[in-house]
């Protein structure tokens, strides 16, 4: 079973990339721009200060949000591991309306969305599309995701119990802007670097730079109503220049009291339970599959970590000591696979993967070497991954040099 699991471990380190990358965009502050007002002067400290003491929890509008985070296309990806999302919604079971397959989508391209708040128990966020929308609704313990196309609709319950977090299909933007603020430590540069006029609302402009070297990331900007200290606009900019990586913002906003019927499920909507989505298995096994061993103790890894993604007692052999090296914008992840790097593309192993994953693997992966051996980087415009010909993986908002150099210096 070692072996399996050490395989495992190698097929996922690359494809997490993607999802990590992918789910950064949840920390965005979900919030488009002309002219620049004359507003008051105010020091970054005091704009820190009132952003974390708004008390705004009411608004509607319409956001823009668009991600280049350097990475192919998904949907060949999708389509090689057996669309199983598909399959689940030709039967009419809800799986259109899983909310897992939508979130690559954010992570690549321009999408409009619909936002609304109402207090810390009700949240609705839309993602628009041609011919149907997307939408994560959450009204105190209920939790649901609807695709308007199918009229298909996938419920949990907000609290899933002990070592949980209460499930919120979207976090209101002043938890939004506190997360993008955890970066304001000692290693950070902060400013007011002028100000903006964002959805017809005057703001600050909140600049925030590594003022360390070898980080992905030059500088966040935080663009915050002036009146209610709302972030309106996000952008997250790489050090590669060019377009930013993520430019989130407002071009429509409502700070009234958002009508009840935006946190209602659509009359007609049929429901799948969460539970019983997760137990769904296509009835015929589709073409390009994982190979049966990975599929099993992928299984297996995730009964070892548990739902609530917190490790069992003792070290999972897959996965031994999980460390961090540096701090700040520069902090690297390390762990070791207990096993072997990526197998060779010629290889018995790689003929069994999906073409999709071949690709994928082939798109944004670099070789490298250094002291600690040789390696292949997985690089996005945010996150870089190193992983080690004997299984060794370093991963950080920060440069493939970095990861080189930390790889060397575990030596």
């Amino acid at each position: 079973m070692r072996d399996g699991r050490r395989k495992a471990a190698r097929y996922i380190v690359p494809l997490a990339v993607a999802g990590v990358a992918a789910a950064t965009i949840g920390l965005v502050p979900a919030l488009a721009s002309s002219g620049d007002p004359d507003l008051p002067k105010i020091s970054a400290q005091e704009l820190i200060e009132k952003i974390a003491a708004s008390d705004t929890e009411q608004l509607s509008g319409n956001v823009k949000i668009t991600t280049d985070l350097g990475l192919p296309s998904f949907a060949g990806l999708a389509d090689s591991l057996g669309g199983l999302a598909d399959e689940g919604g030709k039967d009419g079971k809800g799986a259109t309306a899983d909310p897992q397959s939508k979130l690559l989508e954010l992570a690549t391209g321009t999408h409009n969305l619909q936002v609304a708040a109402d207090g810390p128990d009700k949240q609705k966020l839309t993602i628009l599309g041609k011919g149907s929308d997307y939408s994560l609704i959450h009204n105190g313990d209920d939790v649901w995701a609807y695709d308007s196309g199918s009229k298909e609709a996938v419920h949990t319950k907000g609290d899933a119990g002990e070592g949980h977090e209460k499930a919120e299909p979207t976090a209101t933007p002043k938890e939004l802007a506190e997360q993008a603020l955890k970066a304001v430590d000692p290693t950070t540069k902060v400013t007011v670097d002028g100000t903006s006029r964002i959805a017809g609302q005057d703001a600050y402009q909140l600049k925030l730079e590594p003022k360390q070297s070898g980080s992905t990331i030059s500088s966040i900007t935080i663009d915050v109503d002036a009146d209610t200290y709302v972030p309106l606009k996000f952008s997250l900019n790489s050090s590669d220049g060019g377009k930013p990586v993520i430019d989130a913002g407002f071009t429509k906003v409502d700070f009234s009291k958002p009508a009840a019927s935006n946190f209602a499920l659509p009359k007609g909507a049929k429901v799948t339970e969460g539970e019983d989505l997760e137990k769904q298995v296509p009835k015929d096994a589709p073409k390009g599959e994982l190979p049966k061993d990975v599929e099993k103790d992928l299984k297996d890894l995730e009964k070892e970590f548990g739902k609530s993604g917190k490790h069992a007692e003792g070290d999972f052999e897959g996965m031994n000591g999980m460390k961090v090296i540096g701090e700040g914008w520069s902090t690297i992840a390390t762990f070791d696979t207990g096993g072997q790097g990526l197998p060779d593309a010629g290889s018995e192993e790689m003929k069994d993967m999906p073409a999709g994953v071949s690709g994928l693997l082939d798109s944004f992966g670099d070789k490298v070497s250094g002291k600690f051996g040789e390696g292949t980087v997985f690089k996005t415009r945010l996150i870089n991954v190193l992983m080690t010909d004997d299984g060794k993986v370093y991963a950080g908002a920060v440069t493939k040099d970095a990861l080189v150099k930390a790889a060397n210096a575990a030596k």
